[in-house]
C-alpha cells in the first residue's frame, strides 16, 4: 500500500503557493518513500486559467484526503481557509490523524505579564485568534504543531 500524505493549505496567492512547495519538498525530501497530495499542484482542477466546476474540485480533492494516511493543515493566516477548515472535518470523521501547522509569532510570550494584562482592554489582545472547534477536531486526532522542524519530525508517527 502507498502511503501518502493530503496536504491542505490555502493556494491562492504567489506566497502562498511557493510556502506550500517549500514545506512539500522538504517532507518530500525527508519521506521519499511517502506521496504528497499537493492541491495546487492538480492542474486539472487548480489551473485558474481553466475551469472546474464545484462538484469536480470538492470529488477530485475529497478522493484524495481519503485515500490519505494524514492530513497536514496549513492554520496560518487571519483565519483558517475556509477549504482547509473543510479538508480538517471530512479527515477527522473519516479518522484521518490531522496535523495542524500553526506558525503565528503572535503565540509568544504567554507568560509576559504586560500582554495578559492588555486583554483586560478592549481590543488590545496581543495574541492571535483561532477558531477552536477546529482546533478540537485537530487534537483529538492528532496535533497543533508550531514549526516546520517540529512537522517535519512527527510526520513519521502517522504514516
Amino acid at each position: 500500500m502507498t502511503r501518502s500524505i493530503y496536504f491542505a493549505s490555502p493556494l491562492f496567492s504567489e506566497m502562498e503557493k511557493q510556502y506550500n512547495a517549500l514545506i512539500a519538498s522538504k517532507i518530500r525530501s525527508k519521506y521519499p518513500e511517502i506521496e504528497i497530495y499537493l492541491p495546487q499542484e492538480q492542474g486539472d482542477i487548480n489551473n485558474k486559467e481553466a475551469y472546474a466546476d464545484s462538484v469536480t474540485i470538492a470529488k477530485y480533492d475529497t478522493d484524495a484526503l481519503l485515500n490519505s494516511q494524514i492530513l497536514i493543515a496549513v492554520l496560518d493566516g487571519a483565519t483558517i481557509d475556509v477549504g482547509v477548515a473543510s479538508e480538517i472535518g471530512v479527515a477527522y470523521q473519516a479518522g484521518i490523524p490531522i496535523l495542524g501547522l500553526y506558525t503565528d509569532s503572535r503565540q509568544q510570550g504567554a507568560t509576559n505579564k504586560k500582554k495578559i494584562s492588555a486583554l483586560q482592554d478592549i481590543a488590545e489582545s496581543q495574541f492571535s485568534y483561532i477558531n477552536l472547534y477546529t482546533i478540537g477536531l485537530i487534537k483529538m486526532n492528532g496535533a497543533i504543531l508550531s514549526s516546520e522542524e517540529d512537522l517535519l519530525s512527527s510526520i513519521k508517527q502517522y504514516v
